[in-house]
This record gives C-alpha cells, structure tokens and sequence, in this order.
C-alpha cells in the first residue's frame, strides 16, 4: 500500500511538473533573445570602442555601458509584460500610447525639440541619450491593428473596411515619419500591417493590389527627397558613388568588409574597416562588422537565432487563444522580422540604405527597449497554462446561455413527468 501510494504520489508530481513547464515556443523565445541580446553586447563593445578611444580616448566603452543600460530597462520591460502584458496593455492604455505617439512624432519636426543628425531628424536627445518616437509608435500600430481585426473580422470581405479604418491611423503616422526622412521604418510598418491583414483573412487579391499601392507611395516619396533619391541611385550604382563623401562608399565598404571576412573571420575585435573606413559600425551596418570578425558562421548563427524567433513566435500564435492573442502575436513577429531581415538585405547591398537597425544587436537604444518590451508580450502569450486558463475560467454567462439551460431543465422536468403518469 504504502509503495503503490508513493508510486502514485510520484506520478501525479511529475504529471503537474509537465503541465507548468514552459512550453517549446516560450523557451526558444527566451532562449533567442537572451542569446541576441548577450552578443549584441560584445559586438557593440567590439565596434564602437576603438573608434571611441582613437576620437575621445579613455577607454572607448561609453556606447556599450549605454546599451547596457538600456538593455537592462528592456529586460525589465520584458519581465512584467511577460507576465502581465494582456492585462496592462488594455484598449484604452493603447489608444493613450498612440496618440502619445502621434504627439512626439510632431514634436520632433519642430526645431529645437528634434535633434539633426545626418540631415535626419528623428531624435530627442538629452546629453549622451537618444530617443527616437518612430519606435513606440511601431509598437502602438501593431497593437491597435491586431485589437481592430480582432475585434471585426467579418470586414476582411470588403477591401474598403479592411484597409481604411488601419491606413486612417497607419497612414499618418507613415507620413509624419517619411519626413523626418526616415523611409526604412515606414516601410517596416508597412509590411508589418500588411502581415496582419494576410493573417486575419484578408483576400490575397485585395494584398497584392494593396501591395502595388504601398510600393508606388515609396517610390514616389523616395524619388522626390534627394536624401533618399540618392540613397535609391547609391544601391542601383554602388561602385559608381563609393568616394568618401559620395552615397555609396557605406554600401561599398560594408561589402568590402563582408568580403574580408570569409567563411571564419579575421578574429573578434580584429576588423579594420569598422575603424578606418566603415561609417556608423555599430548601428545600422553592425552585421558587416560581424561578417568581418566572424565570418559567414557568424552570420549564419546570427539568423539562426531569428530563425527561432520566427518559428517560436508564429507557433505562438497558432497556439494562443483567442484571435486578438493570435493576431498579436502574428504583428510582433512580423515586427522584429521585417526589421531583420531589411537590415540584413541592407548590408548585402540587396536593398537600398534605408537606416534600420539590426534588431536586438546594434546599438540603437529605443528600438532596443521596444522589441525587449515586444518579446516579453509573446511570452505573456506563450505563458505556461495560458490555454488552460481558458478551461479553468470559462467566460461569463450569457443571456443565451441561461434560456437554453432553463428550457433543457423544463424538458427534463416534463420528460421525467411523462415516464410517471406511463408507469402508473
């Protein structure tokens, strides 16, 4: 008795054990943007410091006790929406983020508030501390879409209340940022929106006319800005603009520095191009400085780990709950991807400058805390016993739901009614 008791005891623990560990998909979460988030470190440190000690001396390692700092804020970020980001982020505290957004995007045109850097001004600064609003308004974007296709879903069937009521806020705030000029975060949101409304059901016919639309706005919105038109000439005709002061020389020595790398690297910390010639190596062109250091196997670990991101954040959503939880985080995933991987086609000279960061890796403050604060709501969503919560606490009776149990009580009433007056 005793040895069958325990036997039982151990089964039962161990059967408990299963249902609160942590899912597949929460591990690999966390698992990849720890790992991101720890090389992103190093390799901040490995590209900023010996141009810091050669132009300021010292020992160079300002930019990375910043991106520790801010990687420490977006920790903490991702901690408490890890564990309660579907109930704080509720629709009105959205709507407060949005226009909060919308306010700061306004506030950063206006001279004196925004800070000009390379003829872009998309910052707040405060001393050594940058703050760009494109960011969070890319976080409240995907946020409001995903509450409003959730919340209609029977609107995916017509173009016009798919599209409108998402390009009535999208478009604006799209607007306010290509004239910062900032065209790589615009194209961003657009191709983030455009992965939500294919995930709610929008016909891929209505998609691809939607598509042709957006391309033709970047198009014409990058021809009529010479910032950008030159940009667009640079990628066409690298090679052509690769003196010092000419449009392409930071695709070309971004290629130039991939080149050197090889199939192992140079070595970590052993880059050249990052001190003398490559403009910006730690923030938009940082996977050149880890193609030089770290070579293709470097690189190729690098997509590895989104390529987790990308299976574990799309397995979440399949498996969330309800459609809002789905469509989340279908938009957040699509977020952190779409950025990825325009910066990766950036620096292999497959697109044109466009100014992204690499998420997660390069030293952009902001955009760091933002994503941090992303992944910590996929992994609210991905929460152990998040669809048994569904089960343990049903929803609320409806009005239906008490007539229907009226009537089956009335039936068996009159049933059991029926069987007495037969048997007598």
């Amino acid at each position: 008795m005793g040895a069958s008791a325990a036997a039982r005891s151990r089964t039962s623990s161990r059967t408990s054990a299963r249902r609160t560990a942590p899912p597949l998909e929460h591990r690999m979460l966390l698992t990849a943007a720890l790992c991101l988030l720890a090389f992103g470190a190093v390799m901040v440190y490995s590209a900023s410091s010996p141009l810091g000690v050669l132009s300021q001396g010292g020992s160079g390692a300002g930019e990375f006790v910043r991106y520790l700092l801010f990687g420490a804020v977006g920790l903490a970020g991702m901690h408490v929406l890890s564990r309660h980001g579907l109930e704080i982020l509720t629709p009105r505290l959205v709507t407060i983020l949005l226009l909060g957004s919308f306010a700061l995007l306004l506030l950063v045109l206006v001279p004196g508030f925004g800070v000009v850097v390379n003829g872009a001004r998309r910052w707040f600064s405060a001393g050594p501390i940058q703050f760009q609003p494109s960011e969070p308004m890319k976080f409240a974007l995907v946020l409001y879409a995903a509450r409003y296709l959730a919340d209609h879903p029977k609107r995916m069937r017509s173009f016009r209340q798919a599209v409108a009521p998402i390009a009535v806020v999208s478009g604006p705030a799209c607007l306010l940022i290509v004239v910062e000029p900032d065209l790589g975060t615009t194209i961003v949101v657009a191709l983030t929106m455009a992965a939500l409304l294919i995930a709610a059901g929008m016909p891929m016919r209505y998609v691809a006319g939607l598509a042709g639309i957006v391309v033709l706005c970047v198009v014409l919105l990058a021809t009529a800005q010479p910032y950008e038109r030159a940009r667009l000439t640079s990628f066409l005709h690298p090679w052509a603009t690769a003196t010092k002061a000419g449009p392409g020389y930071q695709a070309v020595q971004g290629q130039i520095a991939l080149g050197s790398g090889g199939l192992l690297g140079v070595g970590l910390g052993r880059s050249v191009q990052k001190i003398f010639y490559l403009p910006e190596a730690q923030t938009d062109f940082i996977l050149a400085v880890i193609g030089e250091e770290l070579g293709v196997l470097g690189i190729f670990g690098v997509v590895c780990l989104y390529g987790m991101i990308a299976y574990a954040g799309l397995r979440t959503a399949r498996r969330a709950v309800d459609r809002y939880a789905k469509l989340l985080a279908t938009g957040l995933t699509s977020l952190i991807l779409c950025q990825g991987i325009l910066n990766i086609f950036v620096v292999l000279g497959l697109a044109p400058l466009t100014g992204v960061p690499l998420p997660f890796i390069s030293y952009a403050p902001t955009n760091l805390c933002v994503l941090l604060a992303g992944v910590g709501l996929l992994l609210n969503i991905a929460r152990p016993g998040a669809r048994l919560k569904v089960v343990r606490n049903p929803p609320v009776d409806s009005a239906a739901d008490r007539d229907r149990r009226r009537r089956d009580r009335r039936a068996r009433r009159a049933s059991v009614g029926g069987s007495r007056r037969a048997a007598s």
